[in-house]
């Protein structure tokens, strides 16, 4: 069943309206039509989950060798494993899961990548079309069901159609604004036969997202930048995903003028540069924030002006300023912030053109009036916001991330996280210095992604090392997955940040529900090292601090082996500094002092 290169190459340039009786194209069953078009788009690994309604597919990868199907013990990790994947890598994730409750297990994990806009495409079972409607078994509506998460869908009714849908699948996965895409395959339509081909490319007439920016609107805004006295740099995760993480750094470096990186978009500019602020934001530095609010032309690329990041738009509308948003998404500028000059491109494109212009441009910002806008940023930075009261006796969150950062510097490590207190603390306390080390989920704010993540990163690069960092309430979310590790040899270590709590919840409660923690409290936890050797993987408990530093050199030393490390930390910490909602990005919490 599998395909050589060759095979694929006649696949994709055969042209289906030249058939005719004596033509040898394969006459292939729906099933081994999908399995082909996978290895014609260089699909390496999927993860899935079997059920009735793709049995025929399950049947059709049996009997193939190049794609490496991943069976999970749910299909939301399935999902969210070719997520992590798909965001480590750069490629298209694909994940496969049966009909009606497999579908809806996967829910959460298509509206996460759709929200970070990561490419995907989602293969769903369905009902014998003849079914569809008759409220059959495990039957729902998947297309209606998906339609608001997700990039596009499609039903395939007709065997026929299947090749062409998922070219169109992937292709609309992985351009423009990314986005996950579902094929929805009856189950008759993976067990009919017709003749075979794969488009080399496809044409949609109602489908043509903008690469290249506008010449004149590059132009007008170099030409403001050039001319700001308090010019600032903002960047999300569209410069991750567009790859266009080089580019900006020279842009940077040629202008000089400070930047600073959504939660989405860390490792875009290195954390040792002098000129990266720290993430901005609900928690983001007190110099990130401040700059932002007080910058009179803002530069924002790839990035969206979500509530996380500007906090009241009312707040963040109070001074005036000059804002230029480039963005692969027309929908995506002006949405919540209206903006003066509007880019409409590939980041990478525009951001190519902008150096362009710095090439054949001698003029160069004011130097005195960016050494005095430097000189106030400085001054904010005095206030070193991530400061934190270290202990002998309690471990504090901050530090163990802070370990973990200095025992990996230098070295080929990717960090996932699940959602919650840890991962704001991996955000702040954790130097990213590449793109794509960084994989969280933002938008959605998904707990349990760590794991599968994880999972799917390893797969993706065997010789890294991959920590997920996570919480004693995220990690049982999917913790299940422990099970695909051992299984698939995917050795990720596990820094469960223990505190007891469902922590950023109760944070909350502390400061806004006058200390009343409802429901927060977690009492009822497994020994989390007898779990993970239950699972056959290394448990490690972790509690005082003189021990962290040995125990995470210990889980690195065991590059074969999955390591859980159930770390028990201070119950009380919290993240400063912090944004309440309804607040302003620079009415940020610094500590305890500021209640």
């Amino acid at each position: 069943m599998d395909m050589s290169a060759a095979d694929v190459k006649r696949a994709s340039t055969a042209q289906p309206q030249a058939q005719s009786p004596s033509d040898s194209l394969p006459e292939l069953n729906g099933s081994d039509i999908l399995v082909r078009c996978l290895q014609a788009e260089g699909v390496q690994y999927m993860w899935g989950y079997p059920g009735g309604s793709v049995l025929y597919i399950y049947d059709a990868l049996y009997k193939q060798e190049t794609i490496q199907h991943v069976l999970v013990r749910h299909e939301q990790a399935a999902v969210h494993a070719a997520d992590g994947y798909a965001r480590a890598t750069g490629e298209v994730g694909v994940a496969l899961v049966t009909s009606g409750p497999g579908v809806t297990n996967a829910v959460t994990g298509i509206a996460t990548a759709y929200m970070d806009s990561i490419p995907m495409v989602i293969i769903t079972g369905q009902v014998p079309t003849a079914a569809i409607g008759l409220d059959a078994f495990q039957e729902c509506d998947t297309v209606g069901i998906t339609r608001p998460i997700v990039k596009h869908n499609f039903l395939v009714k007709d065997v026929r159609d299947l090749a062409s849908t998922l070219k169109k699948a992937f292709h609309i996965a992985r351009t423009g604004r990314p986005g996950p895409v579902v094929v929805d395959i009856p189950k008759d339509v993976s067990l009919k036969t017709c003749a075979f081909s794969y488009p080399e490319k496809v044409e949609m007439r109602s489908y043509n997202p903008v690469k290249k920016g506008h010449g004149g609107q590059i132009r007008k805004a170099m030409q403001l930048l050039l001319t700001a006295k308090r010019p600032y740099i903002y960047t999300g995760g569209g410069v991750i995903l567009g790859n266009a993480a080089a580019e900006l750094r020279e842009l940077c470096d040629a202008l000089g003028f400070p930047v600073t990186n959504t939660l989405m978009g860390l490792g875009a500019t290195p954390a040792s540069d002098p000129k990266f602020l720290g993430m901005l934001g609900m928690h983001g530095t007190y110099e990130a924030n401040m700059t932002m609010q007080n910058a009179d032309v803002v530069l924002a690329v790839g990035a969206r002006f979500d509530d996380r990041v500007i906090g009241n738009p009312k707040h963040f509308a109070s001074v005036e300023r000059k804002i230029i948003h480039v963005d692969i998404d027309p929908s995506s500028i002006s949405k919540r912030v209206k903006v003066d000059i509007p880019i409409v491109g590939d980041v990478k494109d525009v951001l190519q053109e902008m150096l362009a212009f710095l090439r054949e441009n001698p003029q160069r910002p004011d130097t005195a009036e960016l050494s005095n806008w430097w000189r106030q940023i400085n001054e904010w930075r005095k206030r070193e916001c991530l400061t934190y009261k270290r202990s002998d006796e309690v471990i504090k969150p901050q530090f163990v991330i802070e370990t973990l950062a200095r025992l990996t510097k230098g070295t080929d490590t990717y960090v996932t996280s699940d959602v919650g207190q840890h991962q704001m603390w991996a955000a702040q306390f954790y130097p990213f210095e590449e793109p794509r080390r960084w994989i969280n989920s933002g938008g959605l704010g998904t707990m349990g992604v760590g794991l599968p993540y994880a999972m799917g990163i390893k797969l993706a690069k065997p010789d890294a090392d991959v920590f997920c960092v996570t919480g004693e309430g995220s990690i049982q979310m999917c913790i299940q997955e422990l099970s695909t590790c051992l299984q698939y040899r995917t050795p990720v270590k596990v820094l469960a940040l223990n505190n007891r709590y469902l922590g950023m919840v109760r944070q909350w409660q502390q400061l806004d529900y006058g200390g009343r923690y409802s429901h927060s409290y977690m009492d009822a936890l497994p020994d989390f090292v007898k779990l993970a050797e239950a699972y056959g993987h290394v448990g490690l408990k972790i509690e005082r601090p003189s021990d962290v530093e040995g125990a995470l050199r210990e889980a690195i030393a065991l590059k074969d082996r999955t390591v859980f490390l159930d770390i028990r930390t201070d119950p009380t910490e919290n993240v400063w500094p912090m944004v309440q909602a309804g607040k302003g990005i620079t009415e940020m919490l610094l500590g305890s002092e500021d209640l």
